[in-house]
């Protein structure tokens, strides 16, 4: 499984980066304006420091929502480097967009997916990624997983190339979850990914075998 991180720090992407463990990155304009990014000029120049530390895969979000607009966006997000995914809303339009960019070779990621007929649309029309959004999910009553589990059913099912990324993943159990489940890709902040270190026992066991080595050495 594919490991994303949900931001726009550049700091917090360098520390996922240097842990050997980060695949891509996905990041929203909430998330840009959270780093104080905005202006077009401004937005591009994250995109690229960003596209400069990771390996691939940084999905980069059109804010139009008719088709014309997402076409001419998305064409000029695709522009700043091979790396870009782009970011494309699920909604009539949006769907056309998904079709368009596939029959030009630009990879999407479809995002706002709250069903599975939603992500049905989305591989048809040749989605890259498709983003369910499971703790939002999760925040009105309704089990996210299932929907992940329901979507990696269908697109196996059919042999559809979409891959599944579980996105609003919350805490590190989403996270197992989506990986028992069989969701391509997470993402999820830092703090997810770093969480899945700890455990007790391993701090128990460290500290043991260090008190044993230093007791050894005073002799």
């Amino acid at each position: 499984m594919k490991f994303f991180i949900d931001t726009a720090n550049l700091a917090e992407i360098k520390e996922a980066y240097d842990l050997g463990v980060l695949d891509g990155v996905t990041t929203n304009p909430s998330l840009m304006a959270k780093e104080g990014i905005s202006g077009d000029a401004a937005v591009k120049a994250h995109y690229k420091a960003i596209c400069d530390i990771v390996d691939a895969n940084v999905s980069a979000e059109v804010i139009a929502t008719d088709f014309e607009g997402m076409i001419r966006e998305g064409k000029e997000l695709a522009k700043i480097d091979d790396k870009i995914v782009v970011k494309i809303p699920m909604i009539k339009d949006g769907v056309k967009a998904l079709k368009y960019f596939s029959s030009e070779g630009i990879r999407t990621n479809c995002t706002l997916v709250f069903s599975a007929g939603q992500a049905l649309l989305a591989a048809k029309a040749g989605a890259s990624y498709v983003s369910p959004f499971i703790g939002r999910l999760d925040d009105i009553a309704y089990d996210g997983l299932e929907l992940i589990e329901q979507i990696v059913h269908i697109y196996h099912t059919y042999a559809y190339e979409t891959e599944v990324l579980a996105a609003s993943v919350r805490h590190t159990m989403h996270l197992i979850k989506c990986a028992e489940i069989g969701a391509d890709v997470v993402t999820c902040p830092l703090k997810v990914i770093t969480g899945l270190l700890g455990h007790p026992l391993t701090d128990k066991g460290l500290e043991q075998f260090l008190a044993d080595h230093a007791k050894v050495n005073k002799k």
